[in-house]
């Protein structure tokens, strides 16, 4: 009677999410305190002080309807041409403000464009570890997605890569940095993916876009993100402040199409039809003010940096193999058995609850999301350190 596929979704949610859901209830069972609820990734550092304060001037000074009013569907033009101004300055890449589109978040920046660029039975290559709603926002545009396999530590390998590239390849997908793994991609990693892109498109006679996700732009320990519209000219760039200003629930972000890729004026047609066709037109406005008033500051990523290194020394020390995070704020731990869930499952007498690898495309790790209060990671150091002795044991 009802779209299978959208009852299938709407019962089995992502492995993220269901373990979201079931540390609340454990919570209430046996106490919050007691729960070590490393499932999501919502930001615990607050906001910057920009957003506060931009936030109570517009609720002080403007009226009503400029604030919780309508704006044209790609967004406001100030605020556009704001976002355009600080890619120039800020990354040295060419901009112009009509090929902005204000989103809802980085989901429905990914969404958009996918349904954008694809046809039925193109398809989009992303890296593995991937985040893992990649494959259903692919599949629902009509697409196939392929995965690329990395090195060691997770970083991309364009040799890899290139036997993933096909006739039907339409664009590559890339999250750098990395969720899961931390993984930061560096400048050369880059342009030796441009030149791989530049040598298949030539050979199909089309290009082939790179489709850059970058909500964690602005949280790394030390590592440079280059900015892929200065390496590769057929790019888009996915942005969400969700991670970088702690506004995860208020939903803002913004798709920029590189003014050299080809076509870029249809493209962004087709973004604002895409926009259109899926509701996502007009994002929240007074949140569109405020961003453009903050754009390039970020919340305290030291305090990211001391949870990353309380958590990660203490797992080494207890004898864990873990990826050293270079950006983002999840720690990639490989799991003391084959089956990534059925550690988790152990992991879940110890009240730890981590997310297995399967759905991002690899196996045998799981995820900790450590930008929780440093209590959590305090109070939860004895639990792990239980959990290796019982594997030992």
């Amino acid at each position: 009677m009802y779209n299978r596929k959208m009852i299938k979704l709407g019962k089995e949610r992502s492995d993220i999410r269901e373990l979201f859901e079931y540390g609340a209830k454990r919570k209430k069972i046996v106490g919050s305190e007691n729960v070590f609820d490393f499932s999501i990734g919502n930001p615990g550092v607050p906001a910057p002080a920009c957003v506060q304060e931009e936030t109570e001037r517009l609720l002080r000074e403007m009226p009503s309807v400029a604030l919780h009013g309508y704006s044209s569907a790609p967004g406001l033009p100030e605020v556009r041409e704001a976002v355009a101004n600080y890619i120039a300055s800020g990354f040295g890449a060419e901009m112009s403000p009509e090929l902005i589109y204000m989103t809802c978040g980085a989901s429905a920046s990914l969404t958009v464009i996918l349904n954008a660029v694809l046809n039925e039975g193109d398809e989009v290559v992303v890296f593995a570890p991937f985040f893992p709603e990649y494959r259903v926002f692919v599949e629902r545009a009509g697409g196939k997605l392929v995965v690329a396999p990395t090195d060691e530590v997770f970083h991309p390998d364009a040799e890899k890569l290139a036997g993933c590239i096909g006739k039907n390849t339409k664009a590559v997908l890339l999250n750098s940095p990395n969720n899961p793994s931390g993984a930061v991609y560096s400048a050369a990693e880059i342009e030796a993916l441009a030149a791989l892109l530049r040598k298949k498109s030539a050979e199909r006679g089309e290009p082939i876009l790179l489709l850059a996700d970058e909500p964690y732009r602005e949280l790394t320990y030390g590592a440079e993100v280059p900015y892929v519209m200065n390496f590769y000219e057929h790019s888009v760039v996915l942005y969400s402040f969700s991670k970088a200003l702690s506004l995860a629930g208020e939903r803002i972000g913004y798709i920029a199409v590189s003014p050299k890729c080809a076509g870029a004026e249809e493209l962004f047609s087709a973004v604002c039809g895409a926009g259109r066709a899926l509701g996502f037109v007009c994002a929240p406005v007074l949140f569109q003010r405020v961003v453009a008033k903050c754009l390039g500051k970020s919340s305290d990523v030291g305090e990211y940096q001391k949870s990353r290194d309380l958590l990660y020394n203490a797992l080494k020390e207890y004898g864990y193999r873990c990826i050293p995070p270079e950006g983002a704020f999840y720690l990639f731990v490989q799991a003391l058995e084959p089956e990534a869930k059925k550690f988790c499952e152990r992991a879940k007498g110890h009240e730890l609850l981590l997310v297995p690898s399967d759905s991002f495309g690899v196996n045998g790790y799981v995820r900790i999301s450590y930008c929780v209060e440093r209590s959590v990671i305090e109070r939860s150091l004895p639990a792990f350190k239980a959990l290796i002795e019982e594997y030992r044991k």
